[in-house]
């Protein structure tokens, strides 16, 4: 072979065998790659066991059990305390209104007046007959004291005057029943009749309420009954947003036959009148006193079967699971029932912790407040 064959031969060797090393490169270097990325995979569970190893730290606060007073919540309304229907008790025709609808009226104050018609002068006609009748029998009693006079005749002359006495006595009480009064200090309601409206005798007239006291009315279960104290001081809340306090004053012993629930009736001051009923209220009962703890909803946690309850660290910072009992809840936080009277409430952490894990608890109060806004801490 010339000399000159073989020296282009070896140039095109070297060239071809430059343009092939990025594809060797690329061939070779998954391989390393994989060798390394195997080195790390194999490394990262030991890291991970590691991590495990080492127990979790969580926040706790200790928590003890105060008296609470534990509260039946019911719905109902607020009523008048008395209610009267006034009905004309003699017959005729209005002639005077005297109080108007909703106005405030004192007892005995009148509402409407009647057309007295002649009663008046049935009155001075008996009145004259009475005064006839007494004379007629003092002098029946003179004769009959001196022996003029039997003992018959004086019993007649005193049956007489009685009799007087009788008529004279329902002429007046008529003319009086043409004024129809107010029974007690109360509102009037409603009025069933105008000027120059005929009434008769029974029919309604007006509709007289008193509203002081007014009375919150609600319904009790008869599994709640039992635990209802006849003497307790209930809290009353208005729809209108008004809070009063007053004795329960009446619980029924019978349940109604429909709903199986026993009327209860709170006593509320309403002096001025100034509550109306008829308006929704909530009536806060206190029922029982139970050991609680005070703490916020945030703390509450589910287990596996869906039990409301909170975590805890016991002696040996073991988790415990603890069912509650949610007994009150407001704004500053829950109050619940069920568990021990002092414990280590989880706090912070609750969610990354199980039943039966060893932690690191730590306390709030070593905690700093920077830390504890930041977190948001329990209650």
């Amino acid at each position: 072979m010339k000399r000159s064959y073989l020296i282009a031969l070896i140039v095109a060797v070297a060239a071809a065998l430059w343009l092939a090393s990025p594809v060797v490169e690329r061939l070779v270097r998954p391989s390393v790659d994989d060798a390394a990325q195997g080195e790390s995979t194999a490394s990262a569970p030991a890291a991970r066991a590691g991590d495990e190893a080492e127990p979790i730290r969580v926040r706790v606060r200790r928590s003890v059990a105060t008296p609470h007073v534990d509260h039946l919540i019911l719905t109902g309304r607020t009523e008048p305390a008395r209610q009267a229907t006034l009905r004309a008790e003699t017959a005729g025709r209005i002639v005077a209104v005297e109080a108007r609808k909703g106005a405030m009226v004192e007892q005995d104050e009148v509402i409407v007046r009647l057309d007295p018609a002649d009663r008046e002068a049935s009155l001075a006609e008996a009145t004259a007959l009475l005064e006839q009748r007494r004379i007629e029998y003092d002098a029946a009693r003179k004769l009959t004291d001196k022996g003029f006079q039997s003992q018959t005749r004086l019993a007649e002359a005193r049956a007489d005057l009685e009799a007087a006495q009788a008529q004279q006595q329902r002429i007046a009480l008529d003319i009086e029943r043409t004024e129809i009064r107010a029974p007690f200090d109360g509102v009037l309601q409603a009025r069933s009749v105008e000027i120059g409206d005929y009434v008769g005798i029974g029919d309604p007239v007006a509709t007289f309420v008193d509203l002081d006291p007014l009375l919150a009315v609600a319904e009790v279960s008869e599994r709640e009954i039992s635990g209802v104290d006849r003497n307790a001081q209930a809290t009353v809340r208005l729809v209108s947003g008004e809070r009063i306090s007053g004795p329960l004053r009446y619980v029924s012993s019978v349940g109604a036959e429909g709903t199986r629930t026993f009327r209860i009736e709170v006593e509320l001051p309403n002096p001025d009148s100034g509550l109306p009923a008829g308006m929704t209220a909530e009536v806060r009962l206190p029922v029982r006193t139970v050991p609680a703890h005070a703490m916020s909803a945030a703390v509450l946690t589910l287990d596996d079967e869906g039990i409301v309850g909170v975590k805890a660290v016991d002696a040996d910072d073991v988790v415990r699971f603890h069912p509650v009992e949610v007994v009150a809840d407001g704004a500053n936080g829950l109050w619940v029932a069920g568990l021990p009277a002092e414990l280590r409430l989880i706090t912070v952490g609750q969610e990354f912790v199980l039943p039966g894990q060893k932690v690191v608890p730590v306390p709030e109060d070593a905690v700093p407040d920077a830390a504890k806004a930041v977190s948001g801490g329990g209650s």
